[in-house]
């Protein structure tokens, strides 16, 4: 059996391959794919392996070898599934592979903005500590978390790790009702605990019910101190609102690990606005990026070889 991956550089250069070529009898790798070079770098594979390369429909009519696309990722948005399906290509994906990563950068984004350390540090690096009349600065007044509401969106795992951190600050947490399906949840909708937030922290999918879920309606119900936190997908929050909130002094933090579109090549408001005396923190999609967790996606994924292959066995 062939596999093929397509973008292993999108992995790091420093993840063990090895159980991934224990499950296949060859592995041809290659860093970066375009969607076109796929059609042909998989032109005699049985296994697809992905990250973000798009297998759209003509790609995949055009591969008749291809009986498995293993995605190195929870989305499987850049694959044609209902292709897929109709060619009886199975899709495997990996989920839970970096909850411990993810929520200890959620945590470190909330506890930078909650200590200001955007403005600080720009403060310390104009020279405003060397010249302050005693020996601290406190221009910008700082939220102790202990005692705060946290809610979150998207009790899944990965919500409820970001739940317990929480709770060993001392932090009381709630979690929303599913953006989608608030009539059939007993919990109250984001749009009633917005004003009783202190930080907001996003865990759930974009979807339809998702995109913009944080407007600029939402966004008047806050406190003029709560934090907003999107470590989700880009989207979720209207960017452009969230920074004129922020400016207005509507906003008192926020930080995102996200943006629509990644890599952001034409620029973003977020990407300028870092320039500006703000508290606000933009990460690259790094959230994830953990060795222990790039490493677990390689493990997920020979499974999902090796499970396969045993039903292909018994079929």
């Amino acid at each position: 059996m062939k596999a093929v991956i397509l973008d292993a550089a999108s992995l790091g250069s420093d993840v063990d391959l090895a159980p991934i070529r224990d499950q296949v009898d060859t592995l041809d790798v290659h860093q970066t794919s375009t969607t076109a070079e796929s059609r042909e770098r998989l032109a005699d594979a049985e296994v697809a392996i992905v990250n973000k390369v798009v297998l759209d429909a003509a790609t995949l009519e055009a591969l008749p070898e291809l009986k498995l696309i293993c995605v190195l990722a929870t989305g499987t948005n850049n694959i044609d599934m209902a292709t897929a399906e109709r060619l009886d290509i199975a899709v495997r994906n990996v989920t839970a592979y970096g909850t411990a990563s993810v929520a200890q950068h959620t945590m470190m984004t909330i506890l930078a903005l909650a200590n200001r350390l955007p403005l600080y540090q720009r403060d310390v690096a104009a020279g405003h500590w060397n010249r302050s009349p005693f020996f601290c600065l406190m221009d910008h007044g700082t939220l102790q978390l202990e005692g705060k509401h946290l809610v979150i969106v998207g009790q899944g795992e990965l919500g409820s790790r970001v739940a317990a951190l929480a709770e060993a600050f001392g932090m009381r947490v709630s979690f929303a009702a599913r953006p989608g399906n608030e009539g059939n949840d007993t919990r109250p909708g984001i749009a009633e605990l917005a004003s009783e937030a202190d930080v907001i922290s996003l865990h759930c999918p974009l979807t339809e019910a998702t995109r913009h879920l944080i407007d600029a309606e939402l966004l008047t119900k806050l406190k003029g101190e709560a934090l907003l936190v999107n470590c989700a997908r880009g989207g979720i929050i209207d960017e452009a609102a969230a920074l004129l909130a922020l400016r207005e002094g509507r906003l008192g933090g926020l930080g995102v690990d996200v943006l629509p579109v990644e890599p952001p090549r034409d620029g973003h408001p977020l990407l300028d606005a870092l320039a500006e005396p703000l508290n606000l923190i933009v990460t690259p999609h790094s959230a994830w990026i953990t060795p222990e967790a790039r490493q677990r996606i390689v493990a997920l994924t020979a499974d999902n070889l090796n499970h396969w292959k045993a039903q292909r066995s018994r079929a």
